[in-house]
């Protein structure tokens, strides 16, 4: 079983009550898991949850897949919504996180430190590599940098101010659950890049990719890497994954 609520998204859908905004928000069933996947900006994936009869407060997990602000900033809210299950981020997630533009930074990070998870009295651990969470569901992190053409925006940097250098994501997490049909894939913004990222998966489970859900950060590429994307997913098509269903979110 495999159930997946998205709490928070930039698209409206027909559900008119329910909030759109930058970021992204996933509430995730399996058989024997719940996990928040990412948490938006702030209070409206929690509000949006009332409203979709999302029990956040039985998640066992709450994967962030990286400390930018539109997927990390909400997680306080879900806590103070007893919301307290293990959290998982990746390597150096409190890293402070910019955009440089050439001439001024703009800070991109959560918005929390270690000092909010201690009082709290959350449970927090590290995925560096592949943890396996239950029998069908794995997080991933440490994506080894396979397709060249999968480069990260210059803008991205990390470190103390002015000290900063380009960001590697080397923090960002996704999910693989395990289904009857082969593995979904679930991602945030993939800017360790989403061929990277699936390639590691595979070889790490030796299973077929079914479905790929979540954001794929192609929203900058040109159309040669885009192209060069699906030609090298349809190459894999028939060893690597059975169906790929990308969202392309713009994030």
């Amino acid at each position: 079983m495999l159930e997946i609520t998205t709490l928070l998204d930039n698209i409206n859908t027909e559900h008119k009550t329910v909030t759109a905004k930058h970021g992204l928000s996933m509430f995730i069933r399996t058989e024997s898991l719940n996990i928040v996947f990412d948490c938006g900006p702030d209070a409206t994936a929690v509000n949006n949850s009332r409203l979709l009869n999302a029990p956040i407060d039985k998640a066992n997990y709450v994967i962030l897949s990286h400390s930018h602000y539109d997927h990390s900033a909400g997680y306080p809210e879900f806590v103070r919504n007893n919301v307290k299950g293990v959290l998982y981020t990746g390597p150096n997630f409190f890293k402070p996180k910019y955009a440089y533009d050439g001439v001024k930074y703009t800070y991109l990070g959560a918005g929390f430190d270690e000092y909010f998870i201690a009082e709290n009295n959350i449970i927090h651990k590290v995925c560096d590599g592949c943890i396996e969470l239950s029998s069908d569901c794995y997080i991933f992190s440490g994506f080894p940098r396979r397709y060249e053409f999968e480069t990260i925006p210059e803008r991205f940097v990390h470190g103390s101010l002015p000290d900063t250098v380009k960001d590697d994501f080397g923090d960002e997490i996704c999910i693989a659950a395990d289904t009857s049909k082969g593995l979904v894939v679930l991602v945030a913004c993939s800017h360790p890049g989403i061929l990277n990222m699936l390639t590691h998966i595979h070889d790490v489970l030796k299973k077929p990719i079914y479905a790929v859900l979540g954001g794929t950060h192609l929203v900058e590429a040109d159309e040669n890497r885009i192209a060069l994307t699906i030609d090298a997913m349809k190459k894999n098509g028939t060893s690597h994954y059975r169906f790929i269903a990308l969202f392309w979110r713009k994030s």
